[in-house]
């Protein structure tokens, strides 16, 4: 007789045969299905595998695994993303908009192999009269990500972020079943075992007709629908729930190999692509392999005219050298390679009607134009706001509300009004008006003469820059209130508790103690640091209140020449500009910054509240009470004057600030003739502009850092 002992052992081992089968199939079934495009069983025979697959997991849990198909359902919600940092950086590509775009991009590609000689960068001499050969992909609108794996498991998933660090959405992405959560083994031809590590880039996205499916179920359901496929898949994949995620029919496409160790590295892109699509990866099937300048605006006329009939949406076409070694030597420029670009096709035009023109204020006290839209669908989306981002390009446009106007708007970039069609006029069309307080809190409107966009004055009162105001002001330069961070404050002005800087002295343990994540010890610690914040310098105080154009070294000049709030309060333009290197326009900034009663009110009370810079005497000297202390590094740049604009690569603008003061040099917020160096990183703005029309020496990070170590 069998035992009942032995009988259960027995349906054990034929159970974990079974799964094993069972995984097999599914696993075999889900790539045809999610990678290959290519169903080999109807959805019916997949669902009863999958139940019968599900139901021997649920009766032996032993068997259940990370990589299980089940696995893909989703985990319980995380309670938020944590930042990972990225092993080699996620780069942007520069973007070709026209043929002569792609010629130069050519050229310098050639140029710079030139230079480091053909064979050195991994080119037979003979390509030296052939033309450069590229790997050439169309453009995925979608979400990039970063896949890492360990001994060919899936271990880390992470969004792009800013480039150096991302969000950790690993949870999320194990429920994308177009992702292997175990690498494929390469085919036996290519005698390469699978790697002890690899990090894959790729993008995220929704197919078109997944996308309309899950927008008709949520008509059916009233459920608010998604705008466009790239918006559906990056709302989705950073869900806090994995289990809402999964439910998004979310696919992921390969496009890159970031890093690989235990096997060599493959010596073209054309073989990197292929040798993911062995490890199990999804890959543009449209991809190629071109030569030149010819090959590459033949694909990009050919990926266009198969755009529409695509199953993704793309907004171009990529172009990389395609040798790697070809590619290391070319090297990177600021945030992109030198040996890739983006091929962007032609912005999408439509005619709409432009309802009004609304003023923003934004945190930092800009107001912008923004055009509200009769609802129009243009580039894959339905747009009905567009940014004027500042009056002189309204006016440039000649724009009129109630103007038919034309809207463009090409794959992921923010939707533009280009400009009125003159012929539709009627005469009942209405110029707008600039607004000359601000339409939030009622404070005057100010424009300097540097500027393109006009502010509002009450920077220590206005709601639209309450929190921005509130965050400068406890900042470790400013009051440097340890424990108030971002997200208190958020609580805080979310809540109504702080309304302004003075607010800050009004606060009590036993209400912070009320606030998430927030105990009764934490509480007291920060009203202890708000309290000790009261004995400020009177020069980082000037510094704290936000004033346009005020930095910490134009601060300390004030503090030194005024002695006391009440002198620097009642200066007039003419006084302050015997400050030095305070010239008309910081010296108007500051003046309409204390001519608001608003201002005036805040301050009144922080001076009631006992924040003692208010009340400094005598600090002619002293520079506000602040000690002269002997600086870290020689006083190199000793009288050099610095602007700073964009975001530079690697440093903060604090940070960029402080080593330029380190070393003797002072930063101020406006260029002029005075100006010595202007420091340039991505999105630099009416300030470089300033800076190449008056001729001055413009530098980026890497300029700057040379500078500060020579």
């Amino acid at each position: 007789m069998v035992s009942d002992n032995q009988a259960a052992a027995t349906a054990k081992e034929t159970a974990q045969e079974n799964s094993q089968f069972l995984r097999a199939e599914l696993d075999r079934h889900n790539y045809a299905y999610y990678v290959l495009d290519t169903p080999t069983i109807p959805d019916a025979e997949y669902d009863r595998l999958f139940r019968e697959f599900s139901a021997l997991e649920q009766q032996y849990p032993e068997l259940i695994t990370p990589d299980s198909p089940t696995q893909r359902v989703g985990a319980t919600p995380a309670p938020e993303f944590h930042q990972v940092q990225h092993r080699t950086p996620m780069l942007s590509l520069s973007n070709a908009f026209s043929e002569d775009d792609v010629r130069n991009f050519d050229r310098r590609v050639k140029e710079g192999l030139e230079k480091v000689g053909l064979e050195k960068a991994g080119l037979d001499r003979e390509a030296e009269t052939t033309a450069i050969e590229y790997a050439v992909e169309p453009k995925f609108d979608g979400l990039a990500i970063s896949l890492i794996y360990e001994n060919g498991k899936f271990v880390q998933g992470a969004t792009r972020g800013d480039g150096y660090s991302g969000e950790d959405v690993t949870g999320n992405l194990r429920t994308v079943r177009s992702i292997p959560l175990v690498l494929s083994k390469p085919a036996p031809s290519q005698a390469q075992a699978v790697p002890s590590f690899l990090e894959v880039r790729g993008e995220v996205l929704m197919l078109r007709r997944d996308f309309e499916k899950m927008n008709e179920r949520a008509r059916a359901a009233g459920e608010k629908e998604f705008m466009n496929p790239r918006n559906a898949a990056a709302g989705s994949l950073r869900q806090l729930d994995p289990r809402i995620t999964a439910q998004r029919p979310l696919r992921f496409f390969a496009y890159a190999l970031a890093g690989i160790e235990g096997q060599p590295m493959p010596a073209t892109h054309s073989a990197v692509m292929t040798l993911l699509r062995d490890f199990g990866f999804p890959v543009a099937t449209e991809r190629a392999v071109v030569q030149g300048y010819d090959g590459l605006l033949a694909y990009y006329s050919e990926i266009g005219g198969k755009r529409a009939a695509l199953s993704y949406d793309i907004d171009g076409v990529v172009y990389k050298v395609n040798s790697l070694k070809a590619q290391e030597n070319l090297g990177f420029v600021s945030r992109s390679p030198r040996f890739a670009t983006a091929h962007k096709f032609a912005a999408e035009e439509a005619l709409t009607e432009l309802l009004d023109i609304e003023v923003q204020v934004g945190r930092t006290g800009a107001l912008t134009p923004v055009a509200r839209l009769k609802p129009v669908f243009v580039g894959g989306v339905t747009v009905t706001n567009a940014t004027l981002h500042n009056e002189d390009e309204l006016r440039r446009k000649g724009l009129r509300i109630g103007d038919t106007v034309i809207v463009r708007r090409a794959g992921d970039v923010i939707p533009e009004v280009v400009g009125p069609v003159l012929e539709k006029r009627t005469g009942k069309e209405r110029e707008f008006v600039m607004p000359q307080t601000c339409p939030v809190c009622g404070s005057s409107v100010i424009r300097l003469p540097d500027e393109a966009a006009a502010r509002c004055t009450g920077g220590l009162y206005c709601p639209a820059q309450r929190k921005q105001a509130i965050r400068h002001f406890a900042s470790r330069r400013a009051l440097d209130i340890e424990g108030l961070g971002d997200k208190l404050i958020d609580q805080l002005v979310e809540r109504d508790l702080v309304k302004n800087a003075a607010d800050l002295y009004a606060l009590k343990a036993a209400t912070l103690a009320d606030l998430e994540r927030m105990g009764e010890k934490s509480a007291q610690n920060i009203v202890a640091a708000i309290e000790d914040s009261k004995k400020v310098k009177l020069a980082r105080l000037i510094y704290a209140l936000g004033i346009r154009n005020v930095g910490e070294a134009t601060a300390k000049d004030l503090a030194r020449h005024f002695g006391s709030m009440d002198a620097l309060m009642g200066a007039t333009e003419a006084s302050l500009q015997e400050v030095s290197d305070v010239g008309p326009v910081v010296a108007e900034s500051i003046a309409r910054f204390f001519a608001e009663s608003h201002n005036r009110e805040v301050l009144e009370r922080l001076r009631l509240a006992g924040v003692d810079g208010i009340d400094a005497q005598n600090n002619k000297e002293s520079g506000g009470g602040d000690t002269q202390q002997e600086p870290l590094f020689p006083h190199s740049l000793n009288g050099k004057t610095f602007v700073l604009t964009g975001t530079l690569p690697t440093l903060t603008r604090d940070e960029a600030t402080a080593l330029i003061e380190e070393r003797g040099g002072k930063v101020t917020g406006s260029v002029s003739k005075k100006t010595d160096y202007v420091i340039a990183g991505d999105e630099a703005g009416s300030k470089l502009d300033k800076a190449h029309e008056l001729g001055l020496v413009v530098l980026n990070e890497e300029a700057l850092k040379a500078l500060l170590e020579n």
